[in-house]
């Protein structure tokens, strides 16, 4: 019988979202990265990055805006697998523009993905949870959503919108055995701030106290750590991971 605990990572294909997947896995659970379905090639790149882990991690199709696709896929996975204990909110993208040239679409699509996604996916895994005494839910929030950024207005309203979620839902199920916490990465080598143009990154790097980017893992561990069966004590928590770039009580 496979007791390993079951985790669902929402955007698990991905420079962030994999290593999530692969700390989760090296911990000892089983791993679905549902992410939208995506080029053959980008698939065999993560399963070429995930191969030495063996069938720790899979791969299942998910379009976290659907509120009804999330619903299915929990209570398929559950079927399939086993009762989801873990789920890591990584999904997001980016519409970045100034408010005044933003229009709706731009707005709306990062909302659905950013914001809602959040609450499909959450919504979907959080009565099994209850009901079974056991969980742990990890959004992923930006340094962004708490201090704001240029051309980020939708951005930073998503991102500040996970945590005060988080913190509501964490006390809705604190009782129930169900840990539910934030992690705000500041800027990291991921495709997304290594495509920004070498000057702006320097830019941004003169302002990281500890004079770096982070690199993935160091989220990922962060994630890991939230998610294990001992940080029952730790809920509603968001934990910064930025650097210094961005300090607060």
């Amino acid at each position: 019988m496979d007791d390993r605990r079951i985790a669902v990572v929402t955007g698990g294909i991905g420079g962030l979202g994999t290593e999530i997947c692969r700390h989760l896995a090296r911990a000892g659970r089983r791993v679905i990265a549902a992410d939208l379905p995506v080029r053959e090639e980008r698939l065999a790149g993560f399963a070429a990055e995930t191969a030495d882990l063996g069938d720790a991690v899979s791969f299942a199709p998910l379009d976290v805006t659907d509120f009804d696709a999330c619903q299915d896929f929990a209570a398929g996975l559950e079927r399939s697998h086993g009762a989801i204990d873990i789920l890591v909110c990584a999904a997001g993208i980016t519409r970045d523009t100034t408010l005044r040239k933003m229009d709706e679409r731009q707005w709306r699509e990062l909302m659905r993905v950013n914001l809602d996604g959040v609450f499909n996916a959450c919504r979907a895994v959080v009565e099994g949870m209850t009901a079974r005494g056991f969980g742990r839910i990890v959004n992923i929030s930006s340094v962004n959503g708490q201090t704001g950024q240029f051309g980020q207005t939708n951005y930073a309203a998503a991102k500040a919108g996970i945590h005060g979620f988080t913190m509501a839902l964490a006390r809705e199920v604190a009782r129930k055995g169900v840990t539910v916490n934030s992690v705000a990465p500041g800027y990291c080598r991921t495709a997304m701030v290594m495509a920004v143009p070498d000057a702006v990154r320097e830019q941004i790097v003169a302002q990281i106290p500890v004079g770096r980017l982070g690199e993935p893992r160091e989220i990922a561990r962060t994630v890991a750590f939230l998610s294990d069966d001992d940080a029952g004590y730790i809920t509603g928590a968001l934990v910064p991971v930025n650097g210094g770039y961005f300090m607060s009580f």
